[in-house]
């Protein structure tokens, strides 16, 4: 699942470039620094699975910090690469201004809360790895974003999302009911934070306070 969620998470942006949707050489420096966090996050993460899979948990354990650091640096950029695009008029097409504040706020957000709560249950290790693969899956809607024919899916677009999210956790959840009878409570809670993530965002990208907060920031 770890190879195949960041492969998914690739692709979406590689093929969103490869359209002609982003011009390489006039993004600004921030948005490389973001990517670049990203990538070392997903590599970090298949790392992460490989070696707790091959028994190697002495360096899973002194990578985990890494994957602290990366994680903490995830939401203020995140953030910032957010308002800086609605700024110089840089969002994606398939997004509002409010939108797009909203989903870079509060996925960042949630991503590195949900990391920092699987690092904290790190001695629990079925909640650990369960929690961190559901801070994956948040960080799954900008690529999916970009894989989906948004503009054709309209009000559905965020729903579609979401959807495809939870039905990511059902694999999970599948396994846990075949192996061991009974679906592990932290991918209840992993689909909770799913769904509030969306519902969070739909609901800020329509609150006065965020749209007069994108138009400041646009009128720069």
């Amino acid at each position: 699942m770890a190879i195949g969620i960041c492969a998914v998470i690739v692709l979406g942006f590689i093929q969103w470039s490869a359209r002609g949707f982003v011009d390489v050489s006039a993004v600004p420096i921030w948005v490389h620094l973001h990517g670049i966090v990203m990538i070392g996050w997903l590599a970090l993460f298949v790392t992460q699975n490989a070696l707790a899979n091959s028994g190697a948990l002495a360096l899973h354990r002194k990578l985990g910090w890494a994957g602290l650091g990366l994680a903490l640096l995830i939401a203020p950029l995140s953030a910032y690469t957010g308002q800086m695009a609605v700024t110089l008029g840089r969002v994606p097409p398939i997004f509002s201004d409010p939108y797009f504040l909203a989903l870079t706020h509060i996925e960042g957000i949630a991503f590195s809360a949900t990391v920092l709560w699987a690092i904290a249950l790190r001695r629990k290790t079925e909640w650990h790895r369960r929690l961190m693969l559901a801070a994956l899956v948040i960080i799954m809607e900008p690529a999916l974003g970009r894989l989906l024919p948004m503009p054709l899916l309209g009000a559905w677009s965020e729903w579609t999302v979401m959807a495809l999210q939870l039905a990511v956790l059902a694999i999970a959840m599948r396994h846990d009911q075949k192996f061991s009878g009974r679906v592990h409570p932290a991918l209840w809670w992993a689909s909770a934070i799913v769904v509030a993530v969306h519902a969070a965002i739909v609901l800020s990208a329509l609150s006065p306070v965020v749209i007069a907060y994108a138009t400041a920031l646009a009128a720069r």
